[in-house]
């Protein structure tokens, strides 16, 4: 009866084992394997195909736009006019505020009140140009400048953050599949050490509770394999999420990652030129530029103004009105020149008040940017730090899977002639598989830790050409 459950037992998992090979054989034909993706082609893919560089982009031709603007303010503003209509020409006496509703008439005001209309008509341009300002035109335009220097701040600083996060899920990748690896290695112990047991237990040598503790380990290494083949493709998604492609597509070619870099010099941290501080510089910059903008805006404005014009009209002074078309070519001529000034004199408390709200913006930049500073000293320092760490780490981990190698091969020997305990091999097969999973990943820690100095340092190019020699 026993030996009839064994035939059954191992039918079932005959026919297991054939439906996962048809399914993986299955899935292995419907995959198409991709190009493979070295860190650089990740990166660069990355900055061409991420929509918030594209944005980034977008600012920057605005504020290229706005300083076009900017500078019109220099030309002169030429104002044309024609105009046809038909109307009544009564007048009164009296004045009248300036508005944009009542329409004006000129003439004398001949005491009639009547609606009869007569056809009136006029044509004339404007010229108006301002030939000095005292510096507000040009700062204006140094702020619109200054605007699209932050602009282009900013995409040189997304440019650099998605470069980053782009290496970065690279790594996280390649560590989860090196994960994967060292897991599977382990699936494939357990397995070996089940046929064994379960010939021993077949033949009487061992009791039945060993094969039942092996298959519990077979059981738990494959749990482990499937975590670390799930945290494979949630990396995977990640890294298809900045470089635009179908996650199913994405192979790693970075031979240079499985072995422990070469001792580089570190970058030389400055500060100012971290696209970080220099995006915060250009916001500060630009709020001064507009605090400028205002300090010269309490200043007489002078206009130099010069008008031609014709008019045409039906109606007489007598009050007597020309019939047919009369008053549709605009006959008289008239031209004028002149200089004009303007002073808001009631301005200065809303200018103040618009410069003390614009001082605290510069000097909230300004706090903003040493805060900028501060925290990327901090980053650097955080960086070398785990840098340091991670070679210690790599330099151990070697040691420890020889240690723990030797100890699997001891616990099997003396576990064969009974000597020892299922429990003995278990526990160094585990102990094998961490040790293998902490020294691939141990590798790839101190690349990520270069990555982190080059991340803080403002400058990831001399990584990428690291790992892509």
């Amino acid at each position: 009866m026993q030996k009839q459950r064994r035939r059954c037992g191992f039918s079932v998992m005959l026919v297991f084992s054939l439906t996962l090979t048809t399914t993986s054989t299955t899935q292995a034909q419907q995959q198409t394997p991709g190009t493979p993706l070295s860190v650089a082609q990740a990166v660069e893919n990355a900055l061409r195909n991420y929509p918030a560089v594209t944005v980034s982009q977008e600012q920057v031709n605005a504020a290229a736009a706005a300083i076009d603007l900017a500078r019109t303010a220099y030309l002169p503003r030429i104002d044309s006019l024609a105009q046809v209509n038909r109307a009544t020409r009564n007048n009164t006496f009296g004045l009248l505020f300036p508005q944009s509703v009542v329409p004006a008439i000129s003439g004398p005001v001949l005491g009639t009140n009547n609606f009869g209309t007569v056809w009136g008509s006029a044509v004339g341009t404007l010229v108006t140009w301002e030939p000095f300002d005292f510096g507000l035109r040009r700062a204006s335009v140094s702020a619109a400048t200054a605007a699209k220097t932050r602009s282009e701040a900013t995409l040189k600083r997304t440019q650099f953050d998605v470069a980053a996060a782009a290496a970065d899920a690279y790594l996280t990748l390649a560590a989860a599949q090196e994960t994967v690896r060292a897991a599977q290695a382990g699936v494939d112990r357990a397995e070996v050490l089940v046929r064994s047991v379960r010939s021993l237990v077949d033949a009487q040598l061992r009791p039945g509770a060993e094969a039942s503790r092996a298959e519990a380990e077979l059981a738990a290494a494959r749990t482990q394999v499937s975590r670390a083949q799930q945290a494979t493709e949630v990396a995977r998604a990640v890294l298809a999420q900045f470089i635009g492609v179908d996650p199913t597509q994405i192979t790693l070619a970075a031979p240079k990652l499985l072995q422990l870099p070469p001792s580089l010099t570190a970058p030389q941290f400055n500060t100012a030129t971290n696209p970080i501080a220099v995006e915060q510089n250009a916001a500060v910059e630009q709020a001064r530029a507009q605090l400028d903008v205002l300090d010269k805006s309490y200043y007489p404005r002078f206009f130099t103004q010069g008008s031609a014009y014709a008019r045409g009209t039906g109606a007489e002074l007598t009050g007597s009105r020309h019939g047919g078309l009369n008053g549709l070519a605009p006959d008289v001529q008239n031209y004028a020149l002149g200089f004009s000034v303007t002073f808001p004199i009631l301005d200065l408390p809303i200018i103040r008040a618009k410069q003390a709200s614009q001082s605290a913006v510069v000097r909230a930049e300004t706090a903003r940017y040493q805060q900028v500073t501060t925290d990327l000293m901090a980053r650097w320092n955080q960086a070398s730090a785990v840098l340091e760490g991670s070679r210690k780490i790599a330099a151990d981990t070697p040691v420890q899977v020889s240690a723990a190698n030797a100890e699997l091969q001891q616990a099997s020997a003396r576990y064969q002639p009974g000597l020892g305990t299922i429990v003995d091999v278990a526990d160094a097969q585990r102990l094998l598989t961490q040790a293998e999973i902490d020294d691939a990943l141990a590798r790839l820690g101190v690349w990520r830790g270069l990555l982190g100095v080059a991340i803080a340092a403002g400058d990831i190019q001399p990584f990428i050409n690291e790992v892509g020699q």
